[in-house]
């Protein structure tokens, strides 16, 4: 298995005084996720919660929508020319009847960490249907409990404390009560992972929840959410156009710059109590 963090020599400078020191990075390392054995997509992650981000990756491309619809998880051998095992290739087996992804959804090319699926030639092309309307979900949350979020995730963060370097998203209760947390150098992966975890663990769709994410809240991330069911959506940091309209076509509440006692909120301010506008 790979290790989450590497050591490193490097050269400190602080107030004109340097010396050489080892430091802690968050390591990266290419993931090959296949599907009954073909190859899918390759992407840049952290190592750990592999099968998590595999199935994850999957309820996003709406190839599957519950456990049932995994028959197994596995890691591929033979990845090294000496037939080691480097732990960078998974193959997700699907059951019976649910159909593999359409070739059209193949992307064979490297993913980075930083954008996501960029490759992707239109926006109907991320357009996927969801299984479920997180328009119709019952959400209500307080300002209060929503405001909390970031120092949670903040707090809930173990490798981030020793590298600075990574990623995370929470998944959180209406109450506020953290319910899954992952990091990783992608922010793309960090969310599939929170959603690999939830669809393994029988929890999809993700009624009544929050997903906080430590930093900008893209197209790609509101995308995830709606495929997970989940109706709500912060980021510490700034959306963009794209993920505004998603979130107002979907029917999810997208808030942005969630910090302190403030917020944007840019859709779907009827499920926050008290409104934040009189």
């Amino acid at each position: 298995m790979g290790r989450v963090t590497v050591r490193r020599r490097v050269l400190r400078v602080r107030e004109g005084d340097s010396s050489y020191r080892p430091d802690t990075l968050a390591a990266e390392e290419p993931m090959e996720i296949r599907v009954g054995g073909r190859p899918l997509t390759v992407t840049m992650r952290t190592p750990g919660d592999d099968f998590d981000l595999a199935v994850g990756f999957l309820v996003s491309e709406g190839v599957v929508h519950s456990a049932e619809d995994v028959a197994g998880i596995r890691y591929c051998a033979g990845a090294t020319a000496d037939g080691g095992n480097t732990y960078n290739v998974v193959d997700v087996g699907l059951a019976p009847g649910v159909a593999a992804p359409d070739a059209s959804l193949e992307r064979n090319f490297y993913t980075t960490s930083s954008c996501g699926l960029c490759g992707k030639a239109s926006l109907d092309a991320v357009r996927t249907t969801a299984a479920w309307s997180v328009a119709e979900d019952p959400l209500r949350i307080g300002t209060d409990v929503l405001t909390a979020l970031p120092d949670r995730l903040r707090a809930a963060q173990r490798v981030f404390d020793s590298t600075g370097g990574l990623h995370a998203a929470g998944l959180f209760s209406a109450e506020g009560e953290l319910l899954c947390l992952r990091e990783d150098v992608g922010r793309h992966n960090a969310v599939d992972k929170v959603v690999g975890h939830a669809l393994r663990s029988g929890m999809l769709p993700l009624r009544e929840s929050v997903l906080m994410v430590s930093g900008r809240a893209s197209f790609e991330l509101v995308q995830k959410a709606v495929m997970a069911g989940i109706p709500l959506l912060a980021a510490v940091s700034a959306p963009s156009s794209l993920a505004v309209d998603l979130a107002a076509e979907s029917g999810l509440t997208l808030v942005g710059f969630l910090r302190g006692v403030s917020m944007n909120v840019y859709t779907g301010d009827e499920r926050l109590r008290p409104l934040p506008v009189a």
